[in-house]
């Protein structure tokens, strides 16, 4: 997946990069020949046709072939021609045909997987403005699309009807400055008023099927990146060590979408809406993040296997992660974070455990916020180093320090609210049972519990005696706290692992 990572946003980039204009002076072969020099650094070999007329280079039958160590995978893209047209002002035009085939080829092992793309658009240019070491694309259109036209297995043709897929941005505007030197770094930013995607498949030799369409508004993307020049793009390792990065996200306003499909006399259909998120995504050397969120989201579930038609809803989701990279004897920092609020289910489905309405029905929140410090003990871009570490036979890495610094549950009119912070001794894997010994102290609040118990009892959905023992262990870990129906509890784990409940000894 690295290898693609770095190599694949090359040929995205030749449709779509571009960028702002600068005062000096480029030639039509100076770009084409920066094109040839950029692929074949990340590891394409390029091949193509070149002819001049007059103030135009035409380069046709282009070939792109990326080798993929992993896998022994080859893959090929072509393009039919590209014309790159001198101004006459120190400016280049970059101009593909209205429409075009994009013809593309895999082989793996023998098997053979190939297929043709037709990207449309109304041919508007890619103008490229600046110098050998500084260049600049600005590209706007207002309708880019590019649909799947044909697909062969082993030489032989799918049949047309067995797989659809469509992509259309609408209002499309991208800029893109470009700073060429040992490293090539890249700002970029790209703005769209609409993108819809459109999939089906069906099953050839029976009435199984499958659609998947929808919509996104309000597109927009900003970013950084840095790749390094004569790297082996194969080579994770050696690219980040040369400095490849890359900080970018994408936001959009709005969007929805529906799956449905078929399998024998089952069937699924799932319908969605949201209003808007982000999808952020960094990597260096040293860490990689995801930072995804989503709010006003809502799903719409109905099938062959579903009783009733499911309705949720969530006014937040979201879902943040920060690994360390870097093999190193050092402490670094990790984070992760969940967020559901205010998850909402169907009054049917609550029927179902609560049929007199008994509990609050509040929408339910589940938040986690977790930050700490670790040691990578193993090149995670090593595959032999990670095939070491699946089969037992080196240690990852460790935990050295956990802080919680947010935890919210809340449900059926109870809460449980808490932080904490913790370090934990690597040295130490016998007091907690192959754990490394943690010591610190959790803070909770848990308000609601007895409230929501005496309901479960009433429902019969708890024994008392099993009612019993969740009180009893509340009145050991907790003691009363503010306000009615309210228990807080501080938990102490010191050094030579004795765990204490607000001062009283555990264990």
């Amino acid at each position: 997946m690295s290898v693609f990572l770095a190599r694949g946003s090359v040929a995205a980039a030749i449709l779509v990069v571009s960028t702002q204009a600068a005062l000096a002076d480029l030639s039509a072969q100076e770009v084409w020949e920066d094109w040839k020099a950029y692929l074949t650094s990340t590891g394409y070999e390029v091949s193509g046709t070149e002819s001049q007329s007059g103030s135009t280079l035409i380069v046709s039958d282009i070939s792109m072939t990326l080798p993929v160590p992993e896998g022994d995978v080859v893959g090929t893209l072509t393009l039919p021609e590209i014309k790159f047209v001198e101004n006459g002002d120190g400016t280049v035009n970059v101009l593909l045909p209205q429409e075009f085939p994009l013809g593309f080829e895999f082989s793996e092992e023998g098997e053979d997987f190939a297929g043709t793309l037709i990207y449309a658009h109304d041919g508007s240019p890619m103008k490229v403005a600046g110098d050998v070491g500084n260049m600049s694309y600005d590209y706007s259109a207002p309708k880019v699309s590019v649909t799947l036209d044909s697909l062969r297995a082993d030489g032989e043709a799918i049949p047309a009807d067995v797989l659809k897929a469509q992509i259309v941005l609408n209002d499309v505007v991208t800029k893109t400055a470009m700073t060429i030197g040992t490293v090539r770094a890249y700002d970029q930013n790209l703005t769209a008023s609409s993108l819809s995607y459109d999939f089906a498949f069906k099953d050839p030799e029976s009435d199984d099927h499958g659609v998947f369409k929808g919509m996104l508004q309000g597109l927009g993307f900003n970013g950084t990146s840095t790749v390094p020049v004569d790297v082996d793009s194969g080579d994770m390792q050696a690219l980040l060590a040369a400095g490849f990065a890359f900080d970018g996200a994408f936001t959009f306003t709005g969007g929805n979408g529906s799956v449905s499909g078929a399998e024998g006399r089952e069937t699924f259909s799932m319908e969605s809406t949201s209003e808007g998120g982000e999808i952020a995504v960094a990597m260096d050397r040293k860490h990689l993040s995801y930072d995804l969120s989503q709010t006003g989201a809502t799903v719409n579930i109905s099938g062959s296997d579903i009783p009733f038609p499911l309705a949720l809803s969530m006014a937040e989701a979201g879902i943040k992660l920060m690994l360390p990279l870097e093999k190193s004897e050092d402490e670094q920092d990790f984070a992760l974070g969940i967020t559901l609020r205010d998850f909402a289910v169907p009054d049917m489905l609550w029927a179902m455990v609560d049929p007199n309405g008994q509990l609050p029905r509040d929408p339910a929140t589940l938040i986690v916020d977790l930050a700490g410090k670790g040691k990578v003990l193993f090149d995670m871009f090593d595959p032999k180093a990670m095939e070491d570490v699946e089969k037992g036979k080196t240690q990852p890495g460790e935990l050295n320090a956990l802080t919680v610094k947010q935890l919210q549950v809340s449900a059926a009119g109870a809460e449980l609210t808490g932080t904490g912070d913790f370090t934990f001794n690597n040295d130490d894997l016998t007091s907690f049972d192959g754990m490394p010994a943690p010591s610190g102290t959790a803070n909770l609040k848990l308000t609601g519990a007895n409230t929501l118990i005496d309901k479960l009892i009433q429902m019969g959905l708890m024994s008392e005696s099993d009612a019993m023992g969740a009180r009893m262990m509340m009145g050991m870990l907790a003691v009363p706290g503010e306000g009615e129906d309210t228990l807080t509890s501080k938990i102490e784990i010191s050094e030579d692992g004795q765990i204490r409940a607000n001062g009283q000894r555990i264990k």
